[in-house]
């Protein structure tokens, strides 16, 4: 049995974590209530930048801090590596 579905799950996962978490975060600073921390925002990002982008996009939430300029770098990273992974695949078979 393959791992790569698990691992698209999983993936999938993290992303729609990343993506409540800064959506929770905009509802949060509505209200004028504690946030979650910006470090933690950043994880998410790193490990969900799919669903980190489309919260920020969607909500209009942390696209003009500097730190979370690095999303989209992770995305493009993330797309790299998939792109890695898919080329070292298909020549292994």
């Amino acid at each position: 049995m393959s791992l790569l579905p698990a691992a698209i799950l999983v993936y999938l996962l993290v992303n729609v974590v990343a993506f409540l978490l800064f959506s929770r975060d905009k509802r949060l600073a509505e209200k004028g209530r504690w946030r979650i921390s910006e470090r933690n925002l950043l994880v998410a990002a790193a490990f969900g930048p799919l669903g980190a982008m489309a919260a920020m996009r969607l909500f209009r939430h942390k696209t003009q801090k500097a730190k979370f300029r690095l999303v989209p770098l992770f995305l493009c990273l993330h797309v790299v590596f998939i792109l890695l992974y898919v080329v070292l695949l298909s020549g292994s078979h």
